[in-house]
This record gives C-alpha cells, sequence and structure tokens, in this order.
C-alpha cells in the first residue's frame, strides 16, 4: 500500500487530484508487454515561470483500461534545455491511476520565460518520446511578435490531420483549439475513416474515442512540437447541448452523468492545468493567459453556463433556424452564454490587461449572421446569433473596460469568415466594434458554399465566407498589427495534402476592421 507521505509528497498525481474511490495499490515497476507511451506527450496553458506536461500510459489504448493494471504506477517527469535531454532543470515523479486512465499532468515549478524546453516520461524501463515546448514571456516583456495557429473540428471519418502536419513548420507560440477536439458520435456519408464504437454515453465510451483521436500520428506530432489551449463546443459531450440541455431534451439527471463521463476523459487526454480538473458534471475550463505585453488570450466556455437554446423545434432542443420575429424568448435580457460568473471575470480580466491585443477565443459565431432576404431576420440558434442579449453585453463591457485592440477567434462552423460584430442591424453601417475570424475545420465536412453565398448577400459585414476548404488560420501578431492567414488544404482525404493560403487579412492596431492583404 501506498505510504502516507507518498500522498503528501505526490498526492496531485496519485490521487487524481482527491478524486480516488479508496486505496490503491502501487505497482513500482510494471512490466509493459508493449509500448505505454501510444498516446505520445503533449504540452500546455504556458506561463513565465511554468507549463503543463501531459501523458498517458495505454499499452492498449483503445481498450476500457488502456491496458493498464488497477494499480497506481509512479511516472518519472524531467525538462531540460536542450533536446538531447542533457541538461535536465526539473525532474520528479506523478503517480498515475486508473481512477483517472493513468494520464499525468504535471506543473514543473521555476522555468524561465520565454524560451524552449524539451520533456519526457518515463514508467517502468519504457521512455517516452521527447516533446518540445515554450514557456511564455514575462507578464511585462515587450514581446516583439507572437504567432498562433487556429483549430475547430477534426471530425476524425472525414479526413485526415494534414493541417496538423502544415503547422510543425509554421514556428508556433501556440495552438488556440475552439472546440469539438473529438466527435461523440458517427455522422456524415463520406468517410475517410472509421469510429470503431457506437456514441458516447459512458466514460468508456469517451475515454475510447479520445484515443482513437490521439493515436492520429500528425495530432501527436503536433502536441509533442507546441503547447496548447482548448476550450470545448459541443461535440465534446453531445451535439448542440446547453448547460444541462442535451439535444433531445432527456432528464437533466441522466445528462449530467453523461456529460460528467465526457468531461473526465477530456481532462485525462489533454495538457489541462490542475485548475481545470473536473469535479463530476463541472469543470472550469475558462481562462487568460499573456504573452508579455503584446498578447492577452481570454479563453472562454460558451456551452456549460449557458442558457437554453430559444424556441426549439417541438419533442427536442438543439439548434433551429428562426424567424426573429416569431420568437420573443431570443431576445430576453437575462439569456447569457457564457453565464453571470463567466461575464463577471471576463469583464475583470479585460479591465486589468495591458496588453497591445486582446483575443478572444471561443467556439461559435459571434458575427450577426442573418439567415434571410428581405425585412425578414432568421438566425440560427446555437451560436451568438441566438444570444443577441449576451453579446450586446459582451460588446459593452468591451467598451466599458476599453481593453485595446479586442478581436474574437471562433470555430464551429467549418468554413472561414473574416467579418465585424455589431450590436445589432442599426449598427452596422457605423464603425465595428470588434473584427472576427473564424477558423474553418481540420477536417470536418460542411454545408454547401452556396448557402454561404446566399448570406454574404444580406451581411455585406462578412467580409468572406468560404467552406469549401478544410485547414486552419495562422495569426501573426506583433504591436502594429494582426494578420489573419487562411490556410487552406487541397485535399482533406490525403495524408499527405498540400496547403496553400487562401486568402491573407489584417487589421492594424487602433482599428476595428480587417482589410484583405492578399
Amino acid at each position: 500500500m501506498i505510504k502516507r507521505r507518498d500522498l503528501l509528497r505526490h498526492g496531485a498525481g496519485l490521487l487524481g487530484y482527491g478524486l480516488l474511490a479508496g486505496p490503491t495499490r502501487l505497482l513500482a515497476n510494471p512490466p509493459f508487454e508493449n509500448n505505454p507511451f501510444t498516446l505520445g506527450v503533449a504540452s500546455g496553458y504556458p506561463l513565465p515561470n511554468s507549463v503543463v506536461l501531459w501523458t498517458r500510459l495505454a499499452p492498449s489504448p483503445l481498450a476500457p483500461d488502456g491496458g493498464m493494471p488497477a494499480q497506481a504506477i509512479p511516472v518519472q517527469w524531467e525538462i531540460a534545455t536542450d533536446d538531447n535531454m542533457r541538461d535536465v532543470v526539473r525532474r520528479g515523479t506523478q503517480y498515475a491511476t486508473p481512477d483517472w486512465a493513468h494520464s499525468v499532468h504535471v506543473e514543473p515549478p521555476g522555468l524561465e520565460p520565454g524560451r524552449e524546453y524539451w520533456y519526457r516520461f518515463r514508467a517502468g524501463d519504457a521512455v517516452s518520446p521527447v516533446g518540445r515546448t515554450r514557456t511564455a514571456p514575462g507578464f511585462t516583456d515587450r514581446r516583439p511578435r507572437v504567432r498562433l495557429a487556429l483549430a475547430s473540428c477534426q471530425m476524425y471519418e472525414h479526413g485526415y490531420y494534414a493541417a496538423y502536419k502544415h503547422m510543425l513548420d509554421d514556428d508556433l507560440d501556440l495552438i488556440v483549439h475552439v472546440g469539438d477536439y473529438i466527435y461523440e458520435l458517427s455522422w456524415g456519408r463520406r468517410k475517410v475513416r472509421r469510429h470503431p464504437r457506437p456514441e458516447c454515453y459512458t466514460l468508456d465510451d469517451y475515454r475510447a474515442q479520445h484515443a482513437l483521436y490521439r493515436l492520429d500520428p500528425d495530432l501527436q506530432a503536433a502536441h509533442g512540437r507546441y503547447p496548447w489551449m482548448l476550450t470545448w463546443d459541443d461535440h465534446e459531450v453531445d451535439n448542440d447541448y446547453a448547460d444541462d440541455i442535451s439535444e433531445w431534451n432527456d432528464d437533466p439527471r441522466l445528462f449530467l452523468a453523461r456529460r460528467a463521463a465526457a468531461y473526465q476523459a477530456y481532462y485525462e487526454h489533454l495538457p489541462l492545468p490542475r485548475r481545470a480538473v473536473p469535479f463530476g458534471a463541472h469543470m472550469r475550463l475558462h481562462t487568460t493567459r499573456w504573452y508579455g505585453d503584446l498578447v492577452q488570450l481570454h479563453l472562454l466556455d460558451g456551452r456549460q453556463y449557458r442558457s437554453p437554446l430559444a424556441c426549439p423545434r417541438p419533442g427536442r432542443r438543439g439548434g433551429n433556424r428562426i424567424d426573429a420575429d416569431e420568437c420573443a424568448e431570443l431576445f430576453r435580457r437575462e439569456r447569457s452564454m457564457l453565464g453571470a460568473r463567466q461575464e463577471a471575470w471576463l469583464q475583470a480580466a479585460l479591465q486589468e490587461s495591458r496588453a497591445t491585443w486582446n483575443l478572444l477565443a471561443q467556439q461559435t459565431v459571434m458575427s450577426r449572421l442573418d439567415e434571410a432576404a428581405g425585412d425578414a431576420e432568421v438566425f440560427w440558434t446555437d451560436n451568438w446569433n441566438g444570444y443577441p442579449a449576451a453579446r450586446a453585453r459582451l460588446l459593452q463591457t468591451l467598451r466599458d473596460t476599453g481593453a485595446r485592440n479586442p478581436v474574437t477567434l471562433s470555430g464551429d462552423i467549418h468554413a472561414f469568415i473574416v467579418g465585424q460584430v455589431f450590436d445589432g442591424p442599426e449598427a452596422a453601417a457605423s464603425e465595428s466594434a470588434m473584427p472576427e475570424v473564424v477558423t474553418t475545420s481540420i477536417s470536418s465536412l460542411s454545408v454547401k458554399q452556396v448557402d454561404l453565398d446566399e448570406h454574404r448577400r444580406y451581411n455585406p459585414h462578412i467580409l468572406l465566407a468560404e467552406n469549401r476548404y478544410r485547414g486552419y488560420t495562422r495569426l501573426t501578431v506583433d504591436h502594429q498589427q494582426l494578420q489573419a492567414e487562411l490556410i487552406a488544404l487541397d485535399d482533406v482525404t490525403k495524408s499527405d495534402s498540400a496547403r496553400r493560403i487562401l486568402a491573407s487579412y489584417v487589421v492594424a492596431a487602433g482599428e476595428s476592421q480587417f482589410q484583405r492583404s492578399s
């Protein structure tokens, strides 16, 4: 049995941050028949003096137990200043436990700001691949440039992850993923790869789905090369869910049990900080990170706390296209996308920000997108167009706090969209409150381009709407401007697909509208 002094010294790793159901025996020298590091390594959430390091022991990753014994395994970790791991500056031991799928989350202290590090793990005689990461610069450092990749929506069945392969050549500081990291179910007629399991409901289901995605070599490589920050959208749990309400209006008690399973598997498979550990169906995901005096990134959670979707169809509670004149519920002032506590947190973070750029990374389209011609107004309810009062409050918060150069970074719609966010139709002729760039999907299929072309006719503030390509967005930020390059894959059905810059847009510091640069 594990001794009390070991609990005190290694309690976070051993106890799964305090949620172990009972005593766990220690297997000090596990005899692995297969490589336990099948899911690779990852890092994330960089600070000037630390970064999260992650791995999971899983010699049979698609099995319910990952091929691991029901025992705690000591995992040694080390972080070095060179890729040969000769100059080790921090090392330690964490305990991987069955309660958390033998995952390991380490936050080594005392690192230097704004520099590269290399790291690895060891369990028994097995040694992980070496990962590379980078700490954030000091909070007041004058950072000349930050480069990010914006990713979203990576349905495994619809294509390969060539986008991540290309990111390896981009010299990034950070990858920001804004949702649909996995899909809980199978859908679509054109399938390049297959989910071997039915729709996810249990913890074993979600664990296997995450493991399947994490076996992809290009996704593993991107995790092993750069630190990540992530927020979820709906498919990490259930399509179009809102707080405790599922798409098909299940009993909230049942749905919250499902959500708890999904949240735990999400935590187990990603480089999330200790503060994000889930407690049942609840998990603190929204947070802030700084890149010197240049960028403050505000990562938002637009799923866990949102009000129910307005005016759903009979028998279900998922997204719907509605005529605004026929849905008074849509405009109720109390309806929220972020929840009151997160709204207050964001206001405080923006008030305190001294960065040149404030980037709001979140899930869904924020720009006003009317889908009808003439005087009629038709909106999709599962994005910010279904929460106009919440959007107006957010824009008012930006004005009240005076946060400099806000830009929203979005996903969800499987299309590149570049536009401006307004309070409402009467504001369209005035200066926009905030520019928005929506990245297309990594692999997930989209609707017909003709539909977006039609919508652009009614929404002149949408500068570009293009969904024929899968890919990602590369953002390069300095003190003068933010450049968004829309990186399109030639063919997502090929793992070695070439890429090209579909378009490039620039917004200058002090301005609030994107201008096309190429």
